[in-house]
């Protein structure tokens, strides 16, 4: 478990698939992540069981709600989309749409970014968002990632389509030079 000011950051459980289904069955948030939106407590039952609870995976809980409203993670090494060394990962995140613009998703990120640079041991994150999703690129630019490159034709199998995926990093050098300016 991990935990800042605001928020508590845990591993799924079983029983967070009501709250899961309840802000992944918006069509404003999977689509624009990659993936569908959730059409059950079931469906988001299975997606705790067979893709939340990969390692390093969290619930996002705001201490002041006390359920799950989103999620962050980290996808180390081969574990990753875009095929990472072990000493690198790559960070992914969503949140709830009456969450949006509270600053928790960048509070979450950093979180992730300090456990995985400090804990972990990585030497790089990444981060990708597609074309259009303006709130992913905002997040990634709070936490101090740099652009790197894009790529055009991504397949996105979960949704049937290709999309055009920005891709950025963040060195443990640069974040430690962040902190040092906070």
């Amino acid at each position: 478990m991990l935990e800042t000011n605001r928020l508590i950051l845990r591993p799924w459980l079983d029983s967070d698939a009501n709250d899961l289904y309840c802000y992944a069955s918006s069509p404003d948030i999977g689509p624009a992540a990659g993936w569908p939106v959730h059409t059950s407590a079931e469906n988001s039952l299975e997606i705790i069981r067979n893709v939340l609870s990969a390692p390093e995976t969290y619930a996002v809980i705001p201490k002041n709600v006390g359920h799950a409203v989103g999620s962050v993670g980290l996808m180390i090494g081969a574990a990753s989309h875009i095929s990472l060394p072990d000493t690198e990962g790559e960070i992914g995140y969503w949140i709830g749409v009456p969450f949006w613009g509270q600053g928790m998703i960048p509070e979450a990120v950093d979180e992730i970014l300090r456990h995985g640079f400090l804990d972990l041991g990585l030497q790089k994150i990444w981060c990708g968002y597609f074309d259009g999703n303006l709130k992913s690129k905002r997040v990634q630019e709070k936490c101090g990632f740099i652009y790197q490159y894009t790529k055009e034709n991504v397949p996105c199998s979960m949704l049937d389509d290709m999309r055009t995926e920005h891709i950025s990093c963040l060195t443990k050098g640069h974040w430690e030079k962040l902190q040092a300016r906070r």
